[in-house]
């Protein structure tokens, strides 16, 4: 991902010297804060400026060191009362903010993008448009969003972990994370390499790398109790996909199938209206009904989806699958008939 950190790396330079207002900062300091060399920094320098963005060089300091800064005055209009990396930074989260607007809004939620971006230079936009998606978003057929974002009821806790987790995936730090496992039913302490923060399904996720498992875990932020910064940095050794867990009707990272259902003309319409799944394929049968098939991984989430439509619903392939949903509506229907006595 050698031009992903690059693009970070002068997106970071960027906000450090947003940060030092007045007294900015020189190119020794970005250096360290970066972990680059002086000459790596100048060339960063050189690349901001020529994309437009309003930097120049201080060498008016009492200690004789050019300090360099960002001119808040460029922007005009409509973005007056916005510094720089505040215009970027409503740029850069487009993505998301679009995400959790309602299908009524999406129109005047892209054109208000559409006039804040017009404070930006071409090549400014150009710029944002290389870094990576530090979140990732899921579309869900059922509308969910995340609970209270709008309404700003997001528990402070979580607000310092989201925050956090930004910073921590811009800069490449190394994280610890004490985080509350359903599985174990336990609190444990992670080392971690941030990736990315991921909305799905109506919740924000972190996917980073645990170097003791070797792999990208995921780990949903309502359970991360805390989030402490390192100064230990990382170099990212997997580049995940645009889309959050993209094989999977849920949060599950597994690698995808072929998968083909059968539904009932009862819900035909119904599934046949709604995108669960990139990959679906539709083909009408004979009794008014539906076939789909989707490349999608084997997970708690596509089975509680087909199970969500009873006997509406029937698995043709694969066969375990098809074998594991029938256990278990023999299992619903046996607890069933012990309820009510038969």
């Amino acid at each position: 991902m050698p031009r992903n950190a690059e693009v970070i790396r002068q997106w970071t330079i960027l906000r450090e010297m947003e940060r030092a207002r007045g007294g900015g900062v020189t190119i020794d300091e970005l250096a360290s804060l970066c972990n680059v060399t002086t000459r790596t920094i100048r060339r960063d320098l050189q690349a901001l400026e020529e994309a437009g963005f309003p930097l120049y060089d201080d060498r008016t300091a009492d200690d004789g060191k050019t300090r360099w800064r960002v001119n808040g005055q460029a922007l005009k209009g409509l973005t007056a009362g916005l510094t720089v990396s505040e215009l970027c930074a409503l740029y850069f989260s487009r993505t998301l903010v679009e995400s959790l607007s309602g299908t009524a809004f999406r129109d005047d939620v892209e054109s208000a993008f559409e006039k804040l971006s017009s404070g930006l230079t071409p090549h400014m936009r150009q710029f944002l448009d290389q870094l990576p998606r530090v979140i990732a978003t899921k579309p869900d057929p059922l509308g969910r969003r995340i609970p209270g974002i709008a309404a700003n009821h997001v528990p402070r806790q979580h607000q310092h972990v989201i925050a956090r987790a930004l910073d921590a995936i811009l800069s490449y730090r190394q994280v610890t994370i004490a985080y509350y496992s359903k599985a174990s039913e336990r609190q444990k302490t992670y080392l971690v390499h941030p990736y990315r923060l991921a909305h799905a399904q109506g919740a924000l996720y972190l996917l980073a790398y645990v170097p003791e498992y070797g792999q990208v875990r995921t780990f949903a932020v309502e359970r991360i109790e805390s989030l402490s910064l390192l100064q230990e940095r990382f170099t990212p050794i997997e580049e995940l996909p645009d889309i959050a867990f993209p094989h999977s009707l849920g949060v599950h990272s597994g690698p995808p199938e072929r998968v083909a259902i059968e539904f009932r003309s009862t819900v035909a319409d119904y599934v046949r209206s709604r995108e669960w799944h990139p990959s679906q394929q539709v083909q009408d049968n004979q009794s008014g009904g539906l076939v789909m098939t989707l490349d999608v991984c084997i997970d708690r989430a596509l089975k509680s989806w087909i199970l969500s439509f009873g006997p509406l619903a029937r698995v043709l392939s694969p066969h375990p699958l098809a074998q594991d949903i029938a256990e278990q509506f023999e299992e619903a229907g046996a607890r069933y008939r012990e309820e009510i006595g038969q």
